[in-house]
């Protein structure tokens, strides 16, 4: 039998909590009190049993409008500009429009050592090595990268040392020096990672789904070879440095400690009596040929089999856009909730990462990807099942949980995409850049009220139709004998998902398939 002394933590428990949740932070220590006191206790709100019993008022969280940050320079570019004085830092980031697109036939790596080099390796004034110990007195970084679909510049330093940071921001856009040492050394470098493609089924993997996903002539496959990296010289960088780079191809996002206005100002002398400029870019190519359905297996002498499902895609202004996103969420994107997650990592054990996601494409179509590892011989096991969820999210309709907590969580993230001000003005930049604000200026607007109409039916629907396991592309990397065997307390062999083709691996070096 309890006696008085036994329940005494119990109670001094329970006074704590409620304590702490009515008394002000300031207040000092309380005693066990009783009469009063316990009325006031007894006064606050019963706390639910269970978690999920409370009850919180509805988000609301409405995303900045463009106009408010977005300034037109009368020297070219588009600005988006906001101050942020909380640290005594400024942050410029240009965004140009340029890429793998336009990279020359056979000078494939060009655009990677331009961006490479460009703040890298000296201007006209200076040497690469002065530039780096400039930078560095100042503690500033002023970095570049180019590839893919856009190149950007970024300078960050210390407000006290703007103009002197703009001064050399100047300097490094309009008269790079691309100094031959350091177009030597970047080009070593390349070489020695390009030499490591085959080290790692990671790399394997990520080359070959662009591949079979786009196709082998795609703008965005271009990838560079030993030939095309020697073939570039310091004249191909100062002539690809000299097309793209000029204010009406850039878009700029700053924030930081500054008043806006003087910055709008600084910005417009940045970029004014520009020593040249030119014609715009041509379209980005959208026209994407995805491999035909199977199995594609290449054999690595690995442990893990690393597996990519890969379906056709679709281009964000799709009017599925938010289903699509709903569904995705459900099926593999929205973490431990994610039925693939539950069924494959949760429930089976066969992977630690797996997972699922289905973009919009802003350039080009981009395709539907769901990937894991597994052990070699439950491959075959694992991937039978995310086939098997593939199906199920088409043959019945979600459940309401399901439902309301991919759409609430997809709203409640939206935050953290315009948390800072950097943040706010790089979004919205974004949206400059890709065309979206010229189409849909209140795209942001209207995202939370377009994903809280996603129903069960359209979710259903979208997966019915673009969900499709017979047109499933099907990319792994792993020790084929082991996979080819299967797990001995599963019956399922890779033979009975699909038809496979043997793919071999490629020379590091030209990217030609290796003769097996």
């Amino acid at each position: 039998m309890k006696t008085a002394f036994d329940l005494a933590p119990v109670a001094l428990a329970v006074v704590l909590l409620a304590g702490c949740r009515t008394q002000p932070p300031h207040s000092g220590p309380r005693a066990i009190a009783t009469g009063p006191e316990v009325n006031y206790i007894k006064s606050y709100p019963a706390i639910p049993a269970r978690p999920e019993a409370l009850q919180f008022p509805p988000f609301h969280f409405q995303p900045p409008h463009a106009a408010t940050y977005r300034v037109p320079l009368t020297s070219g570019p588009v600005a988006y500009v906001a101050e942020d004085r909380e640290l005594p830092l400024v942050t410029i980031t240009l965004s140009v429009h340029t890429g793998d697109w336009v990279e020359p036939p056979g000078k494939e790596g060009l655009t990677d050592l331009c961006g490479q080099l460009l703040t890298r390796a000296g201007t006209a004034h200076r040497t690469a090595q002065e530039l780096d110990e400039r930078l560095a007195f100042l503690a500033a970084n002023l970095s570049s990268s180019m590839g893919g679909a856009q190149g950007s510049v970024t300078l960050n330093l210390l407000s006290k040392d703007l103009d002197e940071g703009l001064a050399i921001l100047r300097e490094v856009l309009t008269q790079p020096r691309f100094q031959e040492d350091r177009l030597a050394l970047y080009k070593q470098q390349s070489l020695q990672t390009m030499k490591q493609r085959n080290d790692e089924s990671a790399n394997i993997e990520r080359l070959e789904t662009g591949y079979l996903a786009y196709g082998e002539q795609f703008w965005d496959n271009r990838n560079a070879t030993a030939a095309s990296l020697a073939s570039v010289t310091r004249e191909d960088l100062l002539a690809f440095h000299r097309r793209w780079f000029f204010p009406s191809n850039f878009v700029v996002a700053a924030s930081g400690d500054f008043d806006r206005a003087t910055l709008v100002t600084k910005l417009e002398q940045l970029f004014a009596h520009w020593p040249w400029t030119d014609a715009p870019p041509p379209p980005i190519p959208q026209a994407v040929t995805m491999a035909p359905a199977g199995i594609y297996l290449m054999d690595k002498d690995v442990n893990q089999g690393r597996v990519t499902l890969l379906l056709p895609g679709i281009m964000r202004d799709n009017p599925d856009y938010f289903p699509i996103l709903i569904m995705n969420e459900i099926f593999g994107g929205g973490g431990f909730t994610a039925r693939i997650v539950n069924r494959v990592r949760s429930d089976e054990g066969l992977a630690y990462a797996v997972g699922s996601s289905f973009p919009g494409g802003v350039y080009f179509p981009s395709c539907f990807r769901a990937s894991f590892q597994s052990k070699s011989r439950t491959v075959a096991y694992a991937l039978s099942l995310i086939i098997e969820e593939m199906k199920r999210m088409a043959a019945e309709p979600v459940s309401t949980e399901e439902l309301e907590n991919a759409k609430s969580g997809f709203i409640d993230r939206l935050p953290r995409s315009f948390a800072s001000k950097s943040q706010i003005v790089g979004m919205l930049a974004g949206e400059e850049f890709t065309g979206r604000y010229q189409t849909d200026p209140d795209f942001w607007q209207h995202v939370a009220a377009k994903v809280r109409a996603v129903t069960k039916a359209d979710v259903q629907r979208v997966a019915q139709q673009y969900l499709t396991p017979d047109r499933l592309v099907i990319l792994i990397v792993g020790d084929k004998a082991e996979i080819l065997k299967g797990h001995p307390n599963h019956a399922v062999k890779l033979e009975s998902l699909g038809t496979i083709h043997d793919r071999p691996l490629r020379d590091p070096l030209t990217l030609e398939p290796l003769h097996q």
